[in-house]
């Protein structure tokens, strides 16, 4: 059974930075790929960022790109994200997804194990 557990997040000031960790348990990260997706109050789950077993990073949210970096420690089997520049507007609950199963990296639908999340706030 795989067991995804996210930490990391919590309450920071605009401007402020963070970093969310997503421990694996019972998959081997070695040939996974990885997602974070959030879920802002009264929205939807979108997606973020993932990155491939090869390592390669693919954007979902063109307002993240330059300010969140994904990436995965395969030695550890775990993945990380690291946050900077946040924003109000980055206030959300945020997953990590492992196992891609579809062709897509954006539906729910395309990821096979999912965390519980962990929230992130950021005050103006």
């Amino acid at each position: 059974q795989v067991h995804l557990v996210e930490s990391g997040g919590g309450s920071v000031q605009a401007g402020g930075s963070l970093r969310l960790s997503c421990e694996v348990a019972g998959d081997t990260l070695s040939w996974n790929s990885v997602a974070w997706f959030r879920r802002a109050p009264g929205k939807e789950r979108e997606g973020v960022v993932a990155i491939t077993h090869l390592g390669a990073t693919t954007y979902n949210l063109e307002s993240v790109k330059g300010r969140f970096t994904i990436s995965k420690d395969n030695a550890k089997n775990a993945a990380y994200l690291d946050m900077n520049g946040l924003k109000p507007e980055d206030t959300a609950m945020y997953y990590c997804a492992v196992s891609r199963q579809g062709a897509g990296f954006w539906s729910e639908a395309d990821w096979r194990y999912w965390g519980q999340g962990t929230q992130v706030t950021v005050s103006s």
